[in-house]
């Protein structure tokens, strides 16, 4: 079957594209002496994380306890939890992860690093233990190295976990000095620092000049989208993921609906620098997708000098395809118009 013909909308995955876009991220990593750590929210497919590991990816990011756990029973041996895992209700489930993988998870307060030591405890394993620090970006995040310290060292008092470093997202402004005055800090307290996590896909390609900074966490890049493109770290070239689309009314010469809303595309959009609307038509790049209801997207023509009628086909890239993933069961795969497979998302959903 040609991509074509599938039914509509369908978000449809270009696999030589996806490729590409792994062997070029580990060969940076390579090139730099950085580990690469790839977070599987972007694709939530363990097909694509177990190729991440086979290029040389030393191990997988999730972000959900829920999502590792599809990993993990994939075969994914070495995953970090990004995500401060609070609460009685999460000691079992993170317990049983960790008797599947070997496990680090990201916390930035004591309440969480005693989540994951009952968890610990349970499990009979090790898990291990990064502090988040905030370098600029206002969300989660310690504020002073004092504050690492005081988590790094009961971590290491109570016998369940290990202390193994730093993590940041995305990378701001303060992240160097931080890194540097908190290496300092701990060095004198006797603490070993074996790796300082970075992420984020938008300004991934200058990592390696971010003194102290070993492991890199990306998402985006296997697929791309309209907002790393606008950030200028991908090509329209280089995106894998488009959402096809049929033109089911044109209520005036100048206004276009598509089979397609908030349920396909999401409702993110981009800075304006970027672009506007929620997607970028690629067959009609001046028309604009200026609203989206759940199941219809609202499309002005009014700059296009040639204009889709009903029943045409478009194709869209996604302005954030992370949660374009997360809204659909399976994705069609593509190899050179081809379709050569309709996979289901394991992960979709994994949201605790």
């Amino acid at each position: 079957m040609r991509v074509d013909d599938l039914d509509t909308p369908v978000p449809v995955i270009d696999l030589d594209r996806v490729e590409h876009n792994l062997t070029k991220m580990q060969a940076y990593c390579d090139r730099h002496g950085l580990a690469l750590r790839p977070h599987i929210k972007t694709h939530k497919l363990p097909q694509f994380a177990l190729r991440q590991i086979e290029l040389g990816a030393v191990g997988i990011t999730c972000q959900k306890i829920s999502e590792a756990m599809v990993m993990a029973e994939a075969g994914c041996a070495d995953i970090l939890l990004t995500y401060p895992i609070v609460g009685a209700a999460k000691v079992k489930p993170l317990a049983e992860l960790a008797g599947k993988t070997k496990l680090t998870v990201a916390l930035d307060n004591a309440v969480a690093l005693d989540t994951v030591a009952a968890a610990a405890a349970e499990a009979g394993v090790e898990i291990g233990i990064l502090v988040e620090f905030d370098s600029g970006d206002g969300r989660c995040g310690v504020q002073t190295p004092d504050e690492v310290l005081t988590l790094a060292r009961r971590a290491a008092g109570n016998g369940l976990t290990r202390f193994r470093g730093l993590m940041t997202y995305p990378r701001g402004p303060r992240t160097v000095p931080f890194v540097a005055e908190t290496r300092a800090l701990l060095d004198g307290a006797g603490i070993a620092v074996e790796t300082v996590s970075v992420g984020g896909t938008p300004g991934c390609w200058d990592t390696h000049e971010l003194p102290g900074v070993t492991e890199l966490r990306v998402g985006t890049y296997i697929y791309h989208d309209r907002a790393t493109v606008g950030a200028g770290v991908a090509t329209l070239d280089e995106c894998a993921v488009h959402v096809h689309a049929t033109v089911v009314s044109r209520p005036t010469p100048d206004r276009a609906v598509l089979d397609c809303g908030s349920k396909t595309l999401s409702s993110d959009r981009v800075a304006p620098s970027v672009g506007e609307g929620f997607g970028l038509i690629l067959d009609c790049p001046d028309a604009v997708i200026v609203r989206v209801n759940e199941e219809h997207a609202v499309v002005d023509l009014s700059k296009c000098a040639e204009r889709p009628e009903i029943g045409d086909r478009v194709r869209i890239l996604p302005n954030h395809v992370c949660v374009v993933t997360n809204l659909h069961d399976r994705m069609a795969i593509n190899r050179n118009g081809e379709v050569v497979g309709d996979w289901p998302v394991p992960a979709r959903g994994c949201t605790r």
